[in-house]
């Protein structure tokens, strides 16, 4: 007979108290994938292939590596096995075709984050109430989807000219901004995950029962 998470509460509290370090680890990727875009210089679709990928591709061996080690087949984990597998494929297809410019950069994005919103979010509704980390997988679930529909809603022809405060003529495009929104995505997605897998671990930790000495009695 198999054993599941549902199945020995015990085994299943032990591997939860243990899954803190994958969204933290996401969390870092995440933050440095944010950091890289704010302070890159160049704005282009290069940025915007490269900054997706590494963060795509880094998050789907994450959880890919997290589901396998820490979950079980029942409950989340074919779910987020499927999305560390989109994740991996599209972050490949953005490094290995960072050329291909902006309508496909938006399109690659919105698609790869309205299937992996959608499943995290259905991984953190399954999961209510049986899960501490629910509430994070439903967060990163909708925050992705609203990141989705933002991506989505970029003319890939958009180029709009305005003077700088330095008089200097300068042109936003749908690139600037489709690199914006990925910083702006990975800054509130890096910060939020590090601080739910900290969380996590205090609170697993502060949740563990505290075993008495035992006081060896004589026999007078």
């Amino acid at each position: 007979m198999s054993v599941t998470d549902e199945s020995v509460p015990g085994d299943s509290q032990t591997r939860e108290s243990r899954y803190w370090p994958i969204p933290v680890l996401r969390g870092v990727v995440a933050l440095a994938v944010a950091v890289a875009v704010t302070f890159s210089v160049d704005h282009s679709p290069l940025l915007g292939y490269l900054s997706f990928g590494i963060l795509t591709v880094s998050s789907g061996i994450i959880i890919a590596a997290g589901s396998l080690k820490l979950l079980t087949a029942t409950g989340p984990r074919t779910p987020l096995l499927a999305q560390a597998i989109v994740s991996i494929v599209a972050g490949a297809i953005a490094l290995v075709f960072p050329n291909a410019g902006v309508p496909f950069l938006l399109f690659l994005v919105s698609a790869w984050a309205a299937v992996t919103g959608f499943l995290e979010l259905f991984v953190g509704l399954r999961s209510r109430r049986r899960r501490a980390f629910a509430k994070d997988w439903l967060f990163v679930g909708v925050l992705t989807a609203v990141f989705a529909v933002a991506i989505l809603l970029i003319p890939a022809d958009f180029a709009q000219h305005f003077i700088g405060p330095d008089k200097v003529e300068r042109i936003i495009t749908a690139s600037v901004i489709a690199d914006g929104f990925i910083g702006a995505y990975a800054a509130i997605l890096g910060v939020y995950l590090v601080i739910a897998g900290l969380s996590l671990k205090w609170g697993s930790a502060a949740a563990a029962p505290v075993e008495e000495p035992q006081v060896s009695q004589g026999g007078n």
